[in-house]
C-alpha cells in the first residue's frame, strides 16, 4: 500500500494545477464545536477569529454505576494575513479543558491543544502542526444533535499529532492528505453539490496508520478504508457510512468491517438524531447506537440531550482489541459563541 502513496500524492497535485482556493482550518476534532458564528476582528493587516463553547453536562450511568456531573469548555483562534504574494497566512490554536470528574481514563490530561501553521492560496492549503484529524474531519459522518455520540464509528488507527497536510479545492471535490512523524498517511476525497432540492455529499478515506489497545499491551500496523453517503432535503438530513479495517502485528491478524447510519432533522428550535452502528472483528460483534436532543433556548444557548448505548468485546490471543459496554446517558446545559 505504501508504495501507491506517491501516486496518490501526484494526483493531488496534478489537480491542483486548475485555479482553487485556500481552505479554510480547523483543529477542533473533538464531540463539541460551537455552530455560531465567531467573534472577529481586525487590527493593521492581521485577522483575529474566535469561537468557543462551555457545557455543563449531568452524564447518568445507566448500568448503576455512579453519576456525575462534568465541566467542558474549548475555544479556536486564528490570526491570519495575507501576504505581499497573496497567499493567506495563519496560525490556528484549539484548547480544550475536561474537569477530572469527566475523563474517560486516569491518564487524560485536564487540558489539551492543538496548534498549526497554514498558507494558502489559489494552489490550496498547505498546513503544519498537530493535524492529526483533518482528513478525518472533511470525510466522517457528521455528528448527531445534542450529546449524542456514537461509539466506533471509525477506523480503530489513528496518526500520531504532528505532522503535515495539504488541502486543495477542485470545483465540488476537496481532496485533503496528511502524513505524521512515523510516515503514517491519510488520504481523503469528498464531494458535495446541490441537485434540485437535495444536496449530495460523498466521501472516500484510505488510512496507513497505527492502533494501541487501551491497555498498551500490543500495537497493531491498521490499513483501513471508508466512505460516507450523505443526502440533505430541507432541514432533514440521511447518511450512511461503511468501513475495512486489517489489523496486523507480530503474527496476530484480524479484519474488522463496520457500517454507521442515522438521521437527523431540525424543527424551529429543536434538533433530533438518531444513529445506529454495527460491525465485527473475526466474528465478534460490535454495537452501538445514539438518541441525541438539541432545545435552542437563546443565541448560542441550548440544552442538550444525548441516550448511547456501547456494546463491543474482540480478542485475539489473549489480547483484547476492543473492550467497551456501557450504557449513558447525558443532559447539559450548552453555551457557545
Amino acid at each position: 500500500m505504501r508504495k501507491a502513496v506517491p501516486l496518490l500524492c501526484c494526483a493531488l497535485l496534478w489537480v491542483a494545477a486548475a485555479p482553487l482556493q485556500a481552505q479554510v482550518v480547523s483543529l477542533n476534532y473533538e464531540r463539541l464545536s460551537s455552530l455560531e458564528d465567531p467573534l472577529a476582528m481586525e487590527f493593521g493587516d492581521v485577522t483575529y477569529v474566535l469561537n468557543g463553547l462551555a457545557d455543563l453536562p449531568l452524564l447518568l450511568d445507566l448500568d448503576g454505576g455512579a453519576d456525575r456531573i462534568e465541566a467542558i469548555g474549548n475555544f479556536e483562534f486564528e490570526a491570519s494575513t495575507q501576504l505581499s504574494n497573496r497567499w493567506l497566512a495563519a496560525v490556528t490554536y484549539f484548547g480544550q479543558y475536561v474537569s477530572d470528574s469527566a475523563a474517560e481514563t486516569s491518564s487524560e490530561e485536564d487540558y489539551t491543544d492543538n496548534l498549526a501553521l497554514s498558507v494558502g492560496s489559489y494552489w490550496g492549503t498547505v498546513v503544519l502542526g498537530n493535524v492529526s484529524g483533518i482528513v478525518r474531519e472533511q470525510t466522517r459522518r457528521l455528528r448527531g444533535a445534542g450529546n449524542a455520540s456514537l461509539a466506533f464509528d471509525d477506523a480503530l488507527g489513528r496518526l500520531g499529532d504532528d505532522g503535515g497536510g495539504y488541502l486543495v479545492r477542485f470545483g465540488p471535490w476537496l481532496f485533503s492528505s496528511l502524513i505524521d512523524d512515523d510516515d503514517n498517511v491519510d488520504l481523503g476525497v469528498t464531494y458535495q453539490r446541490p441537485t434540485g432540492t437535495r444536496d449530495y455529499r460523498l466521501t472516500a478515506r484510505y488510512t496507513d496508520s497505527t492502533y494501541t489497545t487501551e491497555d498498551r499491551s500490543r500495537s497493531f500496523d491498521s490499513t483501513a478504508f471508508s466512505g460516507v453517503a450523505e443526502v440533505i432535503f430541507g432541514s432533514t438530513r440521511w447518511d450512511l457510512g461503511a468501513g475495512y479495517e486489517h489489523l496486523s502485528s507480530d503474527g496476530l491478524k484480524a479484519d474488522r468491517w463496520y457500517a454507521s447510519a442515522g438521521g437527523r432533522i431540525k424543527a424551529g428550535v429543536l434538533s433530533l438524531s438518531l444513529e445506529g452502528h454495527y460491525g465485527q472483528i473475526g466474528n465478534e460483534d460490535e454495537v452501538s447506537a445514539a438518541f441525541g436532543i438539541q432545545y435552542d433556548l437563546a443565541r448560542g444557548l441550548s440544552v442538550n440531550l444525548g441516550l448511547n448505548h456501547t456494546d463491543g468485546t474482540a480478542e485475539r490471543d489473549g489480547t483484547s482489541i476492543i473492550r467497551k459496554r456501557e450504557n449513558k446517558a447525558a443532559l447539559s446545559m450548552r453555551y457557545s459563541f
